[in-house]
């Protein structure tokens, strides 16, 4: 939990401080994703977080596997060297189905590069119009794939929100220009943050998170030397950084968003996080919210929000029921996220169908 800086004092101070952590921070619910940066900075607001990536202290773009990731500006180029050509490998059939080829791409980076041009930022819609305007895809997937190979290719980034809408810049005009890094210090870097902010991990965990190959992370391990450390565990090993591990004062809860880095950033060992076997174990096609309720770092439910004009209602779906002193942690943790979004919190609870029957948690604070 510390290394994912759900426990232990808080040591980073700005958004951007959590992303370079990390690495690369999952983002393709932008809303939500902006909450994982704020659970880890107690005391800031949403409207913190967004000025900070309004004004590019944190970025957005495709990097790593084929969806959006918050990166920082000096890591931006050399993680796009490292993962885009995997991406880019992933994504070759659905370039050909969507009858994108070399050709295409190379017109709409001129299309782009033009529109752009003179760093005045453009919104998907406005974009769209520039290539479809040229007979190139201007919706759906086709536009999506056109706009993600612009970015694994290091031409467009994020620009600054205008009002509700995303936009994107050219990254020569977003980004200060930063020494490049050698292709072997890359690779080392990414390996030990991954270890490091995720660890204890294995390199299939890192394999799904990176798009790597495991010949290219034991070859990372091999780099990092003694910037890792290995635990075996059942003949697996499991990898982490150096830092101290922290335990969670019991009880305590987490409302994590359904992309959190500690929910998805795992394949070999996700497990971990459901030790009981409580969430596994729910018939096939039960119905469940998508954000993640963590009670001392285990899955014990799952959440929504609704936002009224001064109330945050977070509606959990429990797993078992919860003690006074586990409801009342649940209700702090609503309470964090309320002063994030500047809200008065309110908590409802119920227990999935087949364990029970609903109930109502009062308002925080009566």
């Amino acid at each position: 939990m510390s290394s994912v800086l759900l426990a232990g004092d808080p040591v980073l101070r700005t958004p951007a401080d959590v992303v370079r952590w990390f690495g690369a921070v999952q983002s393709q619910d932008f809303g939500p994703a902006k909450w994982s940066l704020g659970e880890r900075l107690p005391g800031i607001t949403d409207a913190e977080v967004q000025r900070s990536f309004d004004a590019g202290e944190f970025l957005r773009t495709h990097v790593l596997r084929p969806t959006w990731h918050f990166v920082t500006p000096e890591d931006i180029r050399w993680l796009l060297r490292l993962t885009a050509p995997r991406v880019h490998a992933t994504n070759a059939y659905a370039y050909r189905r969507a009858g994108l080829d070399d050709g295409a791409f190379a017109k709409a980076h001129a299309l782009l590069a033009e529109a752009l041009d003179g760093g005045i930022p453009r919104t998907r819609k406005e974009l769209a119009e520039v290539v479809g305007g040229a007979g190139l895809p201007s919706t759906g997937f086709g536009l999506g794939y056109l706009l993600m190979h612009a970015e694994l290719d290091g031409l467009i980034c994020s620009g600054p929100s205008r009002g509700k809408q995303h936009t994107y810049t050219l990254l020569e005009a977003r980004v200060p220009a930063v020494p490049e890094r050698d292709p072997d210090e890359a690779l080392a870097e990414l390996v030990t943050r991954y270890f490091t902010s995720h660890g204890p991990a294995t390199a299939k965990d890192l394999r799904w998170w990176s798009s790597l190959t495991l010949a290219d992370i034991a070859r990372g391990v091999e780099l990092a030397g003694d910037r890792l450390r290995q635990h075996l565990v059942d003949g697996v090993s499991y990898w982490s950084g150096w830092q101290e591990s922290t335990v969670l004062p019991s009880p305590t809860v987490h409302l994590l968003q359904g992309y959190d880095e500690y929910v998805v950033a795992f394949a070999e060992s996700k497990y971990v996080l459901d030790v009981s076997g409580l969430a596994r174990a729910l018939p096939p096609g039960t119905s469940v919210p998508n954000g993640v309720l963590l009670l001392n770092g285990q899955v014990t439910g799952h959440w929504k929000r609704m936002c009224t004009k001064d109330t945050l209602l977070v509606e959990a779906v429990l797993h078992r029921p919860l003690g006074y002193a586990e409801s009342q942690a649940l209700e702090a943790a609503a309470a964090r996220q309320a002063t994030y979004l500047n809200l008065r919190p309110r908590v409802t609870t119920s227990l999935l169908p087949e364990r029970g029957q609903s109930s109502v948690c009062p308002e925080v604070g009566q």
